[in-house]
């Protein structure tokens, strides 16, 4: 019989996990808007959707324990996001706020794959199987989501250490437009 107390850990992890994506729904296309690289952009705008689907798996698996995934407030997420507006309204430009954005964004998925980790292995000791099935759904696309943003940073760091600071003189231009890869 499992214990009480174990379930009541596993559905308020859902319920944080929950608070989480619902933040991140409202900072995604803020992040998006500020980044001048089209490849960060679609990446971000991409993850919006991801997040909106998983959003979507969370109420599906706390339906099914009849609990309502709202009711907890995701306070390391509230931090990671506020972290992600400073540096949004620092006076960083072209690939400099891309940079500084991937690197607000990569805590964002360290957080969450360390939480969906955790849930799923919740679900598989309280034998919900279809629910830890979702949560590594989830995570997937969560560690794929932290590649790819390691990924841009190669090419977008480089970028940022050669461009000039404004007023500087230099040829570079902060607010250009990365070529196109895929995020």
């Amino acid at each position: 019989m499992p214990n009480d107390s174990f379930k009541k850990l596993y559905t308020d992890e859902l319920k944080d996990l929950y608070s989480a994506e619902n933040q991140l729904v409202k900072a995604l296309p803020k992040m998006a808007k500020a980044a001048s690289s089209e490849d960060l952009r679609h990446g971000f705008e991409k993850h919006l959707e991801q997040t909106k689907g998983q959003v979507q798996r969370l109420e599906k698996i706390c339906r099914s324990l009849d609990q309502s995934p709202k009711g907890k407030k995701c306070v390391a997420m509230e931090g990671l996001v506020k972290e992600g507006s400073e540096v949004m309204a620092e006076d960083f430009e072209g690939a400099v706020m891309d940079a500084a954005l991937i690197g607000a964004a990569k805590r964002v998925e360290h957080y969450e794959i360390a939480a969906y980790g955790t849930a799923c292995e919740f679900a598989k000791v309280l034998g919900h199987a279809e629910h830890a099935s979702l949560l590594e759904e989830t995570l997937g696309e969560e560690t794929e989501t932290n590649q790819k943003l390691t990924d841009l940073a190669k090419e977008i760091n480089t970028q940022a250490n050669k461009q000039s600071s404004p007023g500087s003189g230099s040829e570079s231009k902060p607010g250009r437009k990365t070529p196109g890869r895929a995020a």
